[in-house]
């Protein structure tokens, strides 16, 4: 643990695009795998200041990529547990996009289990349940297999992948978060109480509305799915609809 680490961990490891001390309740966002926090500035922006949003930054990428990634999920999962453990003085929820997905599932889990401070709400996106597990390392062993398969997605993000000297940027970081999703399997048993939302893009090929249901079977809360029109990164494209989902869902100023 580095100095920063053991005085601001927060301020290591979150990033809040629009400060909201006001707010009701509290949104962490976890980025999907070689995405970084401001993946989530626009449902900030689209929250803020009745819901105050706070994203993960992820060790290899942005202002941490000089930082060695972390290419075991469970191991991230409990950094970020540490960092979230003890509660918060209001309504937390969180919010996983692809990997991310699994990993706000883990922390979740850590936290119920541990300081008691887990979430009031689980959103799960594009990533399907752990019960519905693949094989994952069809593109580990090559570089332009793997890449390809990250533009093959979309999304904004894609349109960097032309650039040689981005792509050497970024593929250690890619490489580590999919080797972490080649590795991972849930820890068994260890369902999540809070109420589980899922949501699912009708064209998503990496995970399909069955995939997404299944989250129900993680959960001894309430469980509901929305499926959006796109594909596997539908939270930008439908950013209004998932922003009124999630406000509609948590608690707000009165």
């Amino acid at each position: 643990m580095t100095r920063q680490e053991m005085y601001d961990p927060r301020e290591r490891w979150l990033r809040t695009f629009h400060p909201s001390p006001a707010a009701g309740t509290e949104l962490i966002c976890f980025p999907h795998a070689g995405g970084a926090a401001g993946y989530w500035y626009g449902l900030s922006a689209a929250l803020a200041p009745d819901i105050a949003v706070s994203a993960v930054q992820y060790p290899g990428r942005q202002d941490r990529r000089h930082e060695a990634p972390v290419d075991d999920l469970h191991l991230l999962a409990d950094r970020i547990a540490a960092v979230l453990g003890g509660g918060s003085h209001r309504p937390r929820a969180f919010f996983g996009h692809s990997m991310g997905a699994s990993l706000a599932y883990e922390v979740a889990a850590r936290l119920e289990q541990t300081s008691g401070g887990g979430p009031s709400a689980l959103f799960v996106s594009g990533r399907r349940a752990p019960s519905r597990r693949r094989p994952e390392s069809r593109f580990l062993s090559d570089d332009r297999a793997l890449i390809d398969n990250v533009r093959s997605l979309g999304g904004t993000e894609s349109d960097f992948l032309e650039d040689p000297e981005i792509v050497d940027m970024i593929l250690p970081a890619l490489r580590g978060d999919y080797n972490a999703l080649a590795e991972y399997q849930d820890t068994p048993g260890t369902p999540v109480t809070c109420p589980v939302v899922a949501l699912v893009g009708d064209e998503d090929a990496e995970a399909s509305i069955e995939d997404m249901r299944a989250w129900q079977h993680h959960t001894t809360g309430s469980f509901r799915l929305r499926v959006f029109s796109g594909g596997h990164f539908f939270v930008i494209d439908r950013l209004s609809g998932v922003a009124e989902l999630v406000a509609g869902l948590l608690p707000t100023p009165a």
